[in-house]
């Protein structure tokens, strides 16, 4: 009769050999990379968003990279303002918009194109008109931005009278306008990406309170202040 180690393998008490021993720990390390892609595989279907970072292989290699998704957020009430410099008066006068507001309560509104006819005949002109208003309602600073270049922003300024009652300042490389997410394709009317409509009430930095649109316009923030 024949060993039950030849007739029946499977049933043979045996020690696995050592090269049976290397095939399982081969399959075993197989198992893992595979389970390991399909992770990566389902994490990148998960993170897919607007904007994308790569990252390089190991050690700056020409291999497989690693991408991460940013997934960009409007500001919102509560937020604190970004430590973004802008324009005022020409290029190179740079203001921080953070360090305008620090320690201080005031008002920044955004306009989509200086010299436009809603924002030269209702938006900014309401500000000013109100500027004794809102001061006596606790605003330190009142400042109005828009995506235009810094001449563009002290001629319209002078032209409104604004000086002593309204900054001016130019968003002119839109960052401050990307910072908050408030882009507005304006292309087909003014040729580029500008600002949306709206206005912010800011405590030591802190926005307290963010209108758009219409809402945005001098008596609704005043009537805001003033609660």
């Amino acid at each position: 009769a024949l060993p039950i180690s030849l007739c029946c393998p499977f049933l043979s008490p045996t020690i696995p050999s050592w090269n049976t021993r290397g095939k399982m720990a081969r399959r075993t390390a197989t198992g893992r990379v595979l389970v390991a892609l399909g992770a990566t595989a389902l994490l990148r279907s998960l993170f897919s968003g607007s904007q994308e970072e790569a990252f390089a292989g190991p050690r700056g290699s020409a291999g497989p990279q690693c991408r991460v998704s940013v997934i960009a957020r409007q500001v919102a009430e509560g937020d604190m303002l970004p430590s973004v410099d802008v324009d005022e008066g020409k290029p190179g006068e740079t203001v921080n918009v953070a360090e305008l507001f620090k320690g201080k309560k005031g008002v920044l509104f955004a306009v989509p194109g200086a010299f436009t006819p809603t924002c030269s005949e209702k938006h900014l002109p309401g500000y000013i008109e109100s500027a004794a208003e809102l001061s006596a309602a606790g605003a330190e600073v009142v400042a109005c931005v828009s995506v235009n270049d810094p001449f563009v922003m002290s001629a319209w300024g002078k032209q409104q009278e604004a000086e002593g009652k309204v900054r001016m300042l130019a968003d002119t490389k839109c960052e401050l306008t990307k910072a908050l997410d408030m882009e507005l394709d304006a292309t087909a009317k003014l040729g580029s990406v500008r600002s949306q409509r709206y206005a912010m009430i800011i405590e030591d930095g802190k926005i307290t309170k963010l209108a758009s649109g219409d809402d945005s316009f001098a008596p609704d923030i005043l009537a805001a202040l003033k609660r």
